[in-house]
């Protein structure tokens, strides 16, 4: 088949690699990107894809917590623009503490009923497109308990309390001190907003993930012209080191570059004398995992010229 040119730039977007390579790889897999994309990998020629830079979307991620509990809520508009309007950003505000009171996702929340008035959380958002004139949306919402200790929050870019670009959530189970936990859960916080962390240890991880890294990990070995038992040694290493990297415990803590998070936890629980667990963490970026659209100027000057 035939690979055109915009295949070729959307692949060295995505990957770093260099023109050639691209349009090799693609041809190599019929045109399909992602296979593309680990058939780069395999060889050597780029590392995971940059998706992060292929989405946006405008509007406010907004955070609550009442101790035990913590949501965050992602709340979508056209432009930028919104995101400093003071009543953008009370709703926002408000849909986030309405989560707290089971607010599981974006479905269930737009059923429930928004705060002090008779309509619901999608309603009062419907009026508020009317009434600011931009297109808007709840496009995610996520909440956390823990029986005892702290639901920590942490705002990334933020506007005004409580309000932002990004917001995570940190779930610690523990009977020790709370603001000791609040602390902890804050720095941890900040730490995944950095990382972005796919889960918090190795047996939570996506089983078709660790199986994609594990064949691109395979065709890299066997290209070293080693022997099998060899191959299968470097596999197995390739497969520790991606852990490391992107399972939280196992990551190395961005606030002193040096201890695991998971010692991190360990050595407060030890100064608290009580346990401390981290039991689940919700990270969410505006925007992520949304394309937005590029519009042709020139061809919209043109169709409005009538040519």
């Amino acid at each position: 088949m035939a690979i055109s040119a915009s295949q070729v730039k959307e692949l060295r977007e995505m990957t770093g690699a260099g023109m050639m390579d691209c349009k090799t790889a693609l041809n190599a897999t019929e045109g399909d990107i992602e296979a593309a994309i680990d058939w780069l990998r395999s060889k050597g020629l780029a590392k995971a894809a940059k998706k992060a830079g292929r989405v946006a979307a405008e509007g406010l991620v907004g955070v609550a917590t009442n101790g035990t509990t913590g949501a965050v809520v992602e709340i979508n508009s056209e432009t930028d623009f919104v995101a400093l309007n003071p009543e953008f950003q009370a709703l926002v505000s408000t849909t986030a503490k309405r989560a707290l009171e089971g607010g599981v996702d974006a479905d269930t929340l737009n059923a429930m009923t928004y705060p002090g008035e008779e309509i619901t959380v999608a309603e009062k958002i419907t009026a508020a497109v009317a009434k600011i004139g931009e297109n808007m949306g709840l496009r995610r919402a996520e909440m956390l308990s823990v029986k005892e200790g702290v639901v920590a929050t942490y705002v990334h870019n933020g506007v005004v309390d409580g309000l932002g670009r990004m917001g995570v959530l940190v779930a610690l189970q523990s009977s020790g001190d709370g603001k000791v936990l609040q602390a902890l859960g804050k720095q941890i916080a900040m730490h995944i907003a950095a990382i972005n962390p796919l889960a918090i240890s190795s047996d939570q991880l996506d089983e078709a993930v660790v199986a994609r890294e594990r064949a691109v990990f395979s065709e890299q070995a066997k290209e070293s012209g080693k022997p099998p038992a060899i191959v299968e040694k470097m596999v197995e290493g390739r497969i520790r080191k991606f852990y490391s990297e992107v399972c939280l415990l196992d990551q190395v803590f961005v606030i002193d570059g040096e201890t695991k998070v998971g010692d991190v936890i360990k050595n407060a629980a030890k100064d608290l004398g009580t346990e401390i667990t981290l039991t689940a963490f919700s990270r969410l970026a505006l925007g992520e995992g949304v394309e937005k659209e590029e519009n042709d100027f020139a061809a919209e000057v043109a169709a409005a010229a009538g040519n």
